[in-house]
């Protein structure tokens, strides 16, 4: 292995339904057509060494996906960003590409940054319910999960939580959106987006009247002036030439 790579890409429109399996196939023919030198695992079944960190649910939209890329000879992170982005389905696209320089991406990816869009929300109910959630010591939700359904706190790994209203949305002008804005810290098991709502749901019976429309617009390591996720591919930055 000559260098490792850092990519962050985005998950947009229907791709967002696509399971994670899927976006692997799709990454490894794409890595294929753009002929990058990838590394391959030894053994009796080698496999190309790309890992990924922190991915998005299926069915949720992702601004900050990222995946690294083992290579057996140097490549320039912006050429293969280039390669890359052009061989993957549309809705797949790589913004960043960096060379892994030291430490785990995984050990950088603290906590995410999610927007969660209620077309048809109530904004003081949601904005009461947001409230309600925050000052709970603890919302206890159940999920179904590989081990069976489960209980855990959804309030604990909530670093923040607010509610605003957007007034240019489809439908005319008595046609309300609420948007949710939450930076979840990233614990075991895991906190969604989701919990959150059957969290709001059990402590004000604050339900939607539409499905919600999931992104993740950040993950990284927290940052204690904002409380929201920092570029997690920074520390690879400094002192390199991409």
């Amino acid at each position: 292995m000559a260098q490792r790579l850092r990519v962050r890409y985005a998950k947009r429109g229907r791709l967002r339904f696509t399971s994670h399996r899927d976006i692997s196939r799709a990454v490894e023919r794409a890595v294929r057509r753009a002929d990058i030198p990838v590394a391959f695992s030894a053994g009796f079944s080698p496999h190309p060494r790309i890992s990924y960190a922190g991915a998005a649910p299926t069915g949720v939209a992702s601004e900050a996906e990222y995946l690294e890329i083992a290579v057996t000879r140097p490549c320039r992170p912006q050429e293969l960003r280039a390669a890359l982005d052009a061989s993957l389905p549309p809705g797949l696209d790589v913004l960043d590409v960096v060379e892994a320089r030291a430490g785990s991406l995984a050990d950088r990816l603290e906590g995410s940054l999610w927007e969660v869009r209620l077309p048809g929300a109530d904004p003081a109910a949601a904005e009461s319910a947001v409230k309600e959630f925050m000052t709970a010591g603890e919302v206890a939700v159940e999920r179904l999960t590989k081990k069976g359904m489960r209980n855990f706190d959804a309030r604990g790994a909530v670093a923040s939580l607010t509610a605003d209203q957007d007034d240019h949305v489809e439908g005319g002008p008595n046609q309300s959106c609420v948007i949710l804005r939450m930076v979840v810290r990233h614990e075991t098991p895991a906190v969604r987006p989701d919990d959150v709502l059957m969290g709001l749901r059990l402590v004000a019976d604050f339900a939607p009247p539409s499905p919600p429309s999931v992104t993740r617009l950040a993950q990284g390591p927290l940052d204690a002036s904002t409380g929201e996720p920092a570029d997690p591919l920074e520390a690879d930055r400094v002192g390199g030439d991409q």
